[in-house]
């Protein structure tokens, strides 16, 4: 076993429904296996490393951990911050002119003693825990990083489940739930339900299952006799980065759909169609905006006024409403299912770190789906999600949606 008398922690990128519980579980689990380990929390993930700025769990911190699992977000804050990007780096003064990144961050967790860096992050911050990791190696520093997979999106390989896609997802369909009554609002009405999860459709494609899963419970009371019936309710069609919307196709069949119900329903990724939006946009002029992982600024692209505008047109929708459940779903506290998740994978985390094996922790789909410490080495994202699901293609089935033929690959 290594000795291990410090770990620090640091959450980046986007939120996702398990950051302070991932924190919680670590800090509880060190305190239970290795009560004498000291740790710390980097400010606003990488941003805070490389400006030395962090803050210490403290035997009151230590206490109260378990209250982190209760709550959404991050209790020491997120950033996107590549390492390997100097030039951004040095424009948004995290290092000066003519210092690596890397080998900043590298002197800071030498300085602060850490033995141990876990970084709660998505493919983008577990990539750049491995770049990490690897120069660490190579320059003999000895520290070990073990990475827990967070992301909405569900697409890293080779991890089976990403923490906090369960809740983001029942977190959408509850959203729904609401805003689908704005159907009631005004004649023949287009509802576009926009979902995150970047160039993969898994988000979307479960915030639809768990929607219609939901209305269909016994539980929800219709009165049919009077308007007020499940159709009504219902999504209506489900488009996702990994297959073509063949749009005159299903205008023709949402159009029966409007004219049957007065409305349409429909839940759509933040990744589909980029391509052709973002080429319609390069065609007027528009300057595309980049984050710092060099992917287009999706709020900028706006994929769900682009389907509103053309399915709104051809289904002769009186009014269109476009509403993003992003923020809301992702800033959630865990549910249940990824609370049990979440535990184990911190569990496993830890008894990596101190044994120093350094990886992302998560189900390996590569080996049987085994909960271990993945190889940085073979973390990437843009997994796709499987169009041909088993659950996926009951529920287009019974919205009565062409199902796709086969999986198609979206590449960042």
């Amino acid at each position: 076993m290594a000795k291990v008398k410090k770990v620090a922690f640091l959450t980046a990128g986007g939120l996702a429904p398990c950051l302070s519980s991932s924190i919680g579980f670590l800090i509880d689990e060190y305190t239970r296996r290795a009560p004498e380990v000291e740790m710390i929390g980097y400010v606003n993930g990488y941003m805070g490393l490389l400006k030395g700025e962090s803050i210490p769990v403290t035997p009151e911190v230590r206490k109260q951990a378990l209250k982190l699992t209760r709550h959404g977000g991050s209790p020491i804050g997120n950033s996107r911050v590549k390492l390997t990007n100097v030039e951004d780096c040095v424009k948004r003064g995290l290092v000066k002119p003519g210092e690596e990144p890397l080998k900043v961050a590298a002197d800071q967790l030498v300085k602060d003693g850490v033995d141990v860096l876990h970084t709660i992050g998505g493919d983008d911050t577990n990539t750049t825990a491995a770049d990490l990791a690897a120069y660490l190696k190579k320059n003999g520093y000895a520290l070990t990083v073990v990475g827990l997979p967070k992301t909405v999106d569900n697409d890293v390989y080779p991890i089976r489940q990403s923490l906090g896609a369960y809740t983001a997802a029942e977190e959408s369909a509850k959203y729904f739930m609401n805003v689908v009554k704005e159907n009631s609002a005004n004649p023949r009405m287009l509802i576009v339900h926009e979902v995150m999860g970047r160039n993969c459709g898994w988000l979307t494609a479960f915030s639809a299952i768990y929607y219609h899963k939901m209305i269909s419970r016994k539980s929800m009371d219709f009165v049919p006799e009077f308007g007020l019936t499940r159709d009504r309710q219902d999504v209506h069609a489900v488009y996702v980065p990994e297959s073509r919307c063949r749009f005159e196709e299903e205008a023709a069949r949402l159009r029966k759909v409007m004219d049957r119900l007065d409305c349409v329903n429909i839940f759509v990724s933040e990744g589909a169609c980029v391509k052709e939006i973002i080429k319609e946009m390069k065609k007027r002029g528009e300057e595309i905006p980049m984050d710092a992982f060099g992917h287009p600024r999706l709020d900028k692209v706006n994929v769900g006024q682009w389907f509103a505008k053309r399915f709104g047109e051809m289904l002769g929708a009186e009014k269109t409403l476009v509403q993003k459940s992003g923020y809301y779903a992702r800033a959630a506290a865990p549910n249940k299912k990824d609370l049990g998740l979440i535990h184990d994978c911190c569990v496993k985390a830890v008894e990596c770190a101190l044994e120093g094996v350094g990886g992302v922790v998560g189900k390996d789909e590569d080996n049987h789906n085994a909960l271990r410490a993945c190889e940085f080495d073979r973390i990437k994202g843009g997994k796709p999600f499987n169009v041909r699901n088993s659950r996926f293609r009951k529920l287009l089935r019974q919205i009565g949606q062409p199902i796709p033929r086969k999986t198609r690959v979206v590449k960042k």
